[in-house]
């Protein structure tokens, strides 16, 4: 796995998780720690999970390669 197939899955996962703490709690962690959801750390933070998520649709479709 490449290095920015790892990063876009991490990130990918952090945006998971902070969906499920908004969904369960009504807490948005992203948020909370940059200091509200239109603050520029926050947006940009949204930004990449969102590129991160249209990153991983292509690991759906590539060929496995043989590690």
């Amino acid at each position: 796995m490449k290095l920015i197939d790892r990063i876009a899955l991490i990130l990918v996962i952090v945006g998971a998780l902070n969906w499920g703490s908004v969904g369960l709690f009504g807490f948005d962690c992203v948020a909370f720690l940059c200091g509200g959801q239109m603050a520029t750390l926050s947006r940009i933070i949204y930004s990449l999970v969102g590129l991160a998520g249209l990153w991983c649709i292509t690991l759906l479709f590539r060929d496995r390669d043989p590690e």
